[in-house]
């Protein structure tokens, strides 16, 4: 192990009305990848929000480098040597990817911007990570991957001595996080320092030396990694044994729900036949691009159909627009939550009620019944254990965990007979996603259709009970549990490129 990097010592944090750190420390060391362990909500993102300077600490002391720290702030940290890689992307999408990775240190040539120096420059930074972008290219044009590949070349082209990724992998493809993989491995033998955040507790073997692990804003222990040693890093991470990570339940499987009919909408939606059950699970399994997102916008509504049919309940329903499926039962949690399931700046009771609003108003006037709308916030918050203050905090305040079950949260209410879910479990803890697990379930029990797209195959083959395989914007395969092996999938999901590789 190398020399010393970095020493936190009992430090606290609060904000109104919740301790987010009582007394937490953390020790990183030249050549070590540190991963940082934790439920949504135990105060990893906010320790490393006070290491990176974008928060200030209530109390503690912090070492850098040998160095006592006073007074610190974002710009302190990055010319120190302290890059972070936040959980949420964070960039300006209308500039371009140089213009993005080079924002507040331009290079300037005669009085303006050196466009040309930073494409150069760009260029190079993304060639050493084996990332094929053009530096020129609008970020806005960019696959959710390609921007989070971006957050982290533009992390590492401002020299590190620490670096740290939170959730650095939850948009990437297997190839993509291969090649970070490749990348930590040889930042680690520079004898660069990085503190590394996820969910994903399988990658771990691939780069950890050691982990730290939080619980409800407090240092619980720290150990040496071992694969072996995961049941009780998880028991540590959660305070008690979690038995089963995939509690699936059987029911009955009722009549038919949902029947989707030769959906064709743009080249990622082509002749889309399926159906879904009551009492049933359906998993949606492929690789990143094959088109399953693209499907769930085309069946709510989001993006518009060239053709097809959908029927609910046996009935042909009309979908031009989102408010089109609420109405008739069929309801989405999309894939990235902060842009496009919640309103970040309005209150959790304000993002429960607001597509409910037809439930909760009364009257000619339309006035919202309050007292309903406190019944319905409460049993949703109390359903599915969303860990918050108070209902009248902002949504972007909480967690990933706890926003992703708000936006779950706002369907409850509803009379909804098909429940779709996109990356359910994106960005949430192993407890969190046992939570929604068992929420799926009790949806299936009450005879809802419940379907979701998931690209970790372990969850796929773990929920459902039926798995619909997509490769190019088509289904190339449809499989049982019972009969479904990873290797099966990978070769449906692989269809369309073994073709065209012949």
């Amino acid at each position: 192990m190398g020399k010393e990097l970095v020493r936190m010592t009992g430090i606290m944090k609060e904000f109104p009305g919740v301790k987010a750190l009582d007394s937490v420390k953390l020790d990183l060391y030249a050549g070590e990848v540190l991963a940082l362990l934790g439920e949504n909500g135990a105060g990893k993102s906010t320790l490393m929000k006070i290491l990176s300077g974008v928060y200030q600490r209530d109390d503690g002391e912090i070492i850098l480098f040998g160095n006592k720290i006073g007074e610190w702030d974002a710009n302190k940290a990055k010319n120190a040597g302290v890059s972070i890689i936040h959980q949420e992307l964070n960039m300006c999408t209308h500039l371009s990817v140089a213009e993005n990775i080079f924002l507040g240190r331009e290079l300037i040539k005669n009085g303006r911007l050196d466009n040309e120096r930073m494409n150069q420059e760009t260029k190079e930074i993304l060639h050493k990570l084996n990332i094929d972008i053009d530096p020129r290219e609008q970020v806005s044009e960019l696959a959710v991957s390609k921007q989070q590949m971006v957050e982290i070349a533009k992390a590492l082209s401002q020299n590190a001595k620490v670096l740290i990724m939170d959730e650095p992998t939850s948009a990437l493809t297997s190839k993509e996080i291969d090649d970070l993989f490749k990348i930590i491995n040889q930042l680690k033998s520079e004898g660069i320092g990085i503190i590394y955040i996820s969910h994903r507790l399988e990658e771990l073997q691939h780069i950890v030396d050691r982990v730290i692990i939080m619980r409800d804003g407090k240092y619980i222990t720290q150990m040496p990694y071992d694969i072996n040693r995961m049941d009780e890093i998880i028991a540590n991470m959660v305070g008690h044994e979690i038995k089963e990570k995939f509690p699936r339940v059987s029911c009955e499987k009722g009549k038919k729900i949902l029947e989707v009919k030769h959906l064709n909408a743009g080249r990622m939606v082509r002749d889309i036949n399926l159906e879904l059950y009551e009492g049933e699970i359906v998993g949606i399994a492929g690789l990143m691009g094959a088109g399953r997102t693209e499907t769930t916008r085309a069946i709510f509504g989001i993006d518009s159909k060239e053709s097809g049919e959908i029927f609910i309940d046996g009935k042909e329903v009309k979908i031009s627009c989102p408010a089109d499926s609420i109405k008739a039962g069929l309801v989405l949690a999309p894939e990235d939550r902060k842009k496009d399931g919640l309103c970040t700046r309005l209150s959790i009771a304000d993002n429960i009620a607001l597509p409910n609003l037809d439930i909760l108003c009364e009257g000619p006037e339309g006035t919202v019944n309050r007292k309903k709308e406190k019944a319905m916030v409460d049993d949703a918050v109390k359903s599915l254990k969303i860990k918050l203050p108070n209902a009248q905090v902002d949504a972007g305040s909480l967690s990933g965990g706890n926003q992703q079950k708000v936006v779950v949260a706002k369907w409850l209410a509803r009379n909804s007979r098909v429940v779709i879910f996109d990356e359910p479990t994106r960005g949430i803890d192993v407890a969190a996603k046992v939570e929604i697990y068992n929420l799926m379930n009790q949806l299936k029990q009450n005879g809802i259709g419940v379907m979701f797209v998931s690209s970790e195959m372990p969850e796929v083959m773990g929920m459902s009970d039926r798995i619909i395989v997509m490769c190019d914007g088509r289904i190339t395969g449809e499989l049982s549990v019972e009969e479904a092996t990873q290797d099966m999938i990978l070769t449906k999901a692989t269809q369309f490129e073994q073709k065209t590789a012949l």
